[in-house]
């Protein structure tokens, strides 16, 4: 039986990718590299941290990683603060309203940092619906390994089968999968060349797993 549900946020709940798109690049800028789309894009779902690890490797730069990270975190802080398409995802804040109704209990578990995911929590007022947040950032490994949503599960108080993920992207799809909980992706226009092979439900809509319906996948 479905008792909790676990959202990811950047490209779930809010339209947040053209955002760090554009802070990413803006970063990449700063620090005279030129980031492939296909290497941009194996980035989806995963914190800020390795990315920019992995970064510092790839092209051998003589700025930390840290560096980097606070490079990215100015640019998105005044993106956020300034870029008036920043908006909820279409029909997600109806979908959370559906599911607080229907007393399922809300986690979220995303690769953003906790200050962003508080920022966007309340900009948009979404903590009145969540029973926790956890941020990827704060643990050891981020996704694709399934800790985050280890760690989701026990927060909502449910065993991983009384537990479904809301993911859009290849990396979250997969810690979904390695934590053993029901995951639907969300076939998201911002979402790119994404690998929803280890996803149990695809969806386009989020009115195709409103409680009525998702309960029977359960």
């Amino acid at each position: 039986m479905l008792k909790a549900v676990l959202f990811d946020m950047d490209g779930v709940i809010v339209d947040s990718e053209p955002l760090h798109h554009k802070a990413y690049h803006n970063m990449f800028e700063d620090v005279n590299i030129d980031v492939s789309n296909e290497l941009y894009e194996s980035f989806t779902g995963q914190a800020t941290l390795p990315i920019c690890e992995r970064l510092c490797s790839e092209f051998n730069l003589k700025q930390s990683p840290q560096t980097l990270i606070n490079l990215k975190r100015k640019h998105f802080k005044y993106l956020f603060d300034n870029d008036p398409e920043f908006k909820l995802i279409d029909g997600v804040l109806d979908l959370i309203k559906n599911y607080y109704e229907n007393d399922l209990t809300l986690v979220l578990a995303s690769s953003a940092s906790m200050p962003n995911i508080d920022r966007i929590f309340e900009r948009f007022e979404l903590n009145q619906y969540f029973k926790a947040k956890l941020s990827g950032a704060d643990l050891k490994a981020s996704k694709p390994h399934p800790e985050i949503f280890i760690n989701a599960t026990k927060a909502s108080g449910f065993e991983a089968q009384e537990c479904m993920v809301i993911e859009d992207s290849t990396n979250g799809i997969e810690a979904a999968h390695g934590a053993g909980v029901f995951c639907v992706a969300f076939d998201s226009f911002n979402s790119k060349n994404q690998d929803y092979t280890k996803a149990n439900l695809v969806i386009k809509n989020f009115e195709e797993i409103h409680y009525h319906k998702a309960k029977e996948l359960f």
